[in-house]
């Protein structure tokens, strides 16, 4: 099984990445996983030698005249920079050579190039990024879908997020039938937009674990496993849970840093801290899929470490592992929520 690793993307590439790839390739545990490394080769060839990568069977080094950067726009992929790193990638797996792709580069690029290039699942009308986000209370982990690949949606596309969801907690969770909620603005079927309202009558209607409406207060607290809303939405909340995470460590480093018995106080409970950290790591899932595509693509935190790039490549070996790009595309048609469906939906 061969995945494309895009070596010029994140914040820290090409250095992070190369030191993954050279750490992945020593573990016993992915002997089975081969490596496409794309990136420009005369900007790469330090890093060769720093960490002793040579081409093998298991390494192939593939040239990419440029990269997207961060300060480009996303269509930059697939127009103006028709060589960049994250588009050999996806033109990688689209050919047949590659099985799945990983960049922690450009987000918008990297949805952009990929659903071009690998096209969309059997019956899939748009794709959707799912990240796993923390819990409290001792429920694990949730999923949220979408987290901001689409910022203006239909409702037929909300209920297909929901399938890729519930994929993604089967297979990154280990939920054998996940509970699924529509983020809204309250409990009952007729709060809501007119986007939650008529996604609400279509998920109701699907062989899914249907839960109803969902608050935002029930997102870190509740039992949902996975939480449906558009991009825009998806998005806004994963950024302002990351900005409240942030500002929740700063405000505890003043709170025990203000004399002397707070900071005794902090060195004590120091395990207690690594353990709250643990809860919200990136890291241990490396990324988040671009679900519904014909093909695999893990999309990793611009600021990736080595440890959230190897874990992004093992979750896109497991992706392919398991089919599930194939395991989406017939659980749609098996809801009835294909793209052909669509239009007569908008009818009924």
């Amino acid at each position: 099984m061969k995945i494309a690793v895009d070596a010029m993307g994140g914040d820290y590439a090409p250095g992070v990445v190369m030191q993954a790839v050279a750490e992945l390739l020593q573990e016993k545990d992915n002997q089975n996983i081969d490596l496409l490394l794309v990136g420009h080769q005369d900007k790469l060839s330090y890093y060769l030698e720093k960490f002793d990568l040579k081409p093998s069977s298991r390494l192939e080094l593939i040239h990419a005249e440029t990269v997207v950067e961060m300060s480009d726009l996303s269509t930059a992929a697939i127009r103006s920079k028709k060589n960049s790193s994250i588009t050999v990638c996806a033109s990688l797996v689209a050919e047949g050579r590659a099985d799945g792709v990983v960049s922690a580069g450009h987000t918008g690029a990297a949805v952009a190039a990929s659903t071009v290039k690998m096209r969309m699942a059997k019956g899939v009308d748009r794709p959707c990024i799912a990240t796993v986000m923390p819990r409290a209370g001792g429920y694990g982990n949730w999923v949220l879908v979408d987290a901001g690949a689409n910022t203006d949606c239909h409702p037929m596309n909300l209920a297909q997020f929901a399938i890729m969801g519930e994929m993604y907690a089967k297979v990154a969770l280990g939920r054998t039938n996940p509970t699924i909620g529509l983020l809204s603005v309250g409990g009952e079927d007729c709060k809501g937009n007119d986007l939650t309202k008529e996604a609400f009558k279509i998920l109701s209607e699907m062989p899914i674990n249907f839960m109803g409406n969902v608050e935002g207060h029930d997102t870190f607290t509740g039992e949902c496993d996975v939480v449906v809303c558009d991009g825009f939405v998806g998005n806004a909340l994963l950024k302002a849970s990351e900005s409240l995470a942030k500002a929740t460590v700063q405000w505890l480093k003043e709170a025990f840093t203000r004399n002397a018995f707070r900071k005794a106080g902090a060195l004590l409970a120091k395990e207690a801290f690594a353990e709250l950290k643990r809860h919200g790591d990136f890291e241990e899932y490396g990324g988040a899929p671009l679900m519904g595509l014909n093909g695999v693509c893990i999309i990793g935190h611009g600021v990736s470490t080595p440890k959230a790039i190897k874990n992004a490549i093992r979750v896109a070996h497991q992706f392919v592992e398991q089919k599930t790009p194939e395991s989406v595309s017939n659980r749609i048609y098996e809801c009835g929520v294909e793209k052909a469906a669509f239009s007569a939906h908008q009818h009924s």
